[in-house]
């Protein structure tokens, strides 16, 4: 997952060391050195250097999505230059006050973001043609709060969901469930068999509980956007049914995890699924790739099942990677041609095959080769999106709410705090400090 632990970012000594003497190679410098173009057109190449905690993606990048933007620019060479997801808000904060950082910044959502735009570090893009194609949920991660000014084009997000042993599924005789109950019912046929742990997750990580627990389940419970929003404006509280009956629900896996799990970390899990250990396991859609490589059997996948009695189903469609400009950038026109380029339908397809799992947010129509990855961006047919309802403006404060739902989660999951008294303290943390909540 792109974003989970990247916002955790310890400053790295050498790095800013580094960054603010300027000791790394520009890729920019050799080629105005070098004042030439590539052949395929005339006038003098620009480079452009972008910036990205997406060091996993590096020969995607050089090999097949910047590949397609040099056919048709010529003039314009992008170089992807990423820094490790745990370094990089620290090395890019020292490069842009240093004047080092690249042309074009990998933006990670709301208030991070937020931050570097209200600095003058990211540029204004509300203007850039092609941001017509995102919907306001996908603009807001990148935008001030009232949604006038944009900073950086949407480029991906990531799907809440649960991924199966299809194998263990058929041995047992299974279905993918629709309802919780069927759900409930699924688990415990698997728990009854015994050869497998039926629900692989575990607490030690904390995060985990709250990112594929709660934040998977809770849209459904709290109406997707409309609970969110309101959340945010103060008609809803945290204490209220609908987050009760979350945690609730949340609290109901405990029975079918596996023997330990209060000690299980999120690697220990990923292991323990991919070895064919555990029958499904709650998942983001980042998960796609790496266990593509792992596992060796086949996979299917469901979107959060439905509370008894409800129709619609809400999906965590969350906000995950942007991109946008150096303010500072010595070229602020190729930078921009290779910012409208990213809001197109060619781009859209590209990202989206080359990354199975990160799903472009434009309205464009794209088709994913990787049928598990196909399954989960079917779910934006027939489901209503919505995002992380602890990520934009509602973790700005002390507590920080993300951070209270992780804790919070992993103890309701343990079974050390009781749900309602995790919803109670969620609203006590708000109202401390959040106006609207008081």
């Amino acid at each position: 997952m792109s974003n989970r632990l990247g916002r955790l970012a310890p400053a790295v000594g050498a790095l800013l060391v580094l960054a603010a003497c300027g000791e790394s190679a520009d890729p920019r410098e050799e080629t105005d050195a070098a004042g030439g173009d590539d052949g395929g057109g005339s006038g003098d190449q620009v480079t452009l250097v972008m910036e990205s905690w997406r060091n996993d993606d590096l020969a995607i990048w050089e090999d097949v999505i910047l590949p397609a933007f040099h056919e048709q620019h010529p003039n314009i060479r992008v170089t992807f230059q990423p820094t490790a997801p745990d370094e990089y808000d620290a090395a890019l904060d020292a490069k842009l006050s240093g004047g080092t950082a690249g042309d074009l910044i990998t933006c990670r959502p709301f208030d991070v973001s937020l931050r570097l735009y209200e600095q003058g570090r990211l540029a204004p893009l509300t203007d850039l043609e092609g941001m017509d194609a995102f919907g306001d949920v996908a603009r807001a991660a990148w935008s001030t709060d009232d949604g006038a000014e944009a900073f950086c084009v949407p480029m991906a997000s990531v799907i809440h969901g649960f991924l199966y042993n299809t194998e263990a599924f058929d041995e047992l005789g299974l279905a993918a469930p629709e309802t919780e109950e069927q759900f409930h019912d699924l688990l415990g046929q698997i728990a009854a068999d015994g050869s497998y742990a039926p629900l692989v997750m575990g607490t030690a990580d904390q995060w985990e509980a709250a990112t594929m627990g709660l934040q998977n389940i809770g849209p459904n419970y709290w109406n997707g956007e409309e609970g969110r929003q309101a959340l945010i404006e103060g008609a809803e509280r945290f204490d209220d049914e609908p987050y009760v009956a979350a945690f609730t629900e949340l609290a109901s896996w405990a029975e079918f995890l596996p023997s330990g799990y209060e000690s299980l970390t999120y690697p220990d899990a990923q292991n323990m699924f991919t070895l064919g250990r555990g029958v499904v396991f709650p998942a983001g859609s980042w998960e796609i790739a790496l266990f593509n490589e792992q596992a060796d059997f086949e996979m299917g996948a469901f979107a959060p099942p439905l509370p008894e009695g409800q129709d619609t189903c809400y999906i965590s469609d969350h906000t995950d990677i942007g991109v946008g400009m150096n303010a500072a950038t010595e070229h602020p026109d190729e930078a921009r041609a290779f910012l409208e380029w990213t809001t197109t339908a060619e781009f859209a397809d590209l990202y989206a095959n080359a990354l199975p799992g990160f799903f472009p947010m434009s309205d464009h129509d794209v088709e994913v080769d990787d049928p598990l990855a196909q399954e989960f961006l079917s779910w934006r047919d027939r489901c209503e999106s919505t995002i992380r309802n602890s990520y934009q403006i509602l973790s700005r404060g002390e507590p920080n709410l993300e951070n209270q739902l992780w804790d919070l989660s992993a103890q309701v999951v343990n079974g050390t705090v009781q749900p309602a008294d995790a919803a109670a303290q969620a609203q006590s943390g708000l109202e401390r400090w959040y106006e609207p909540q008081q």
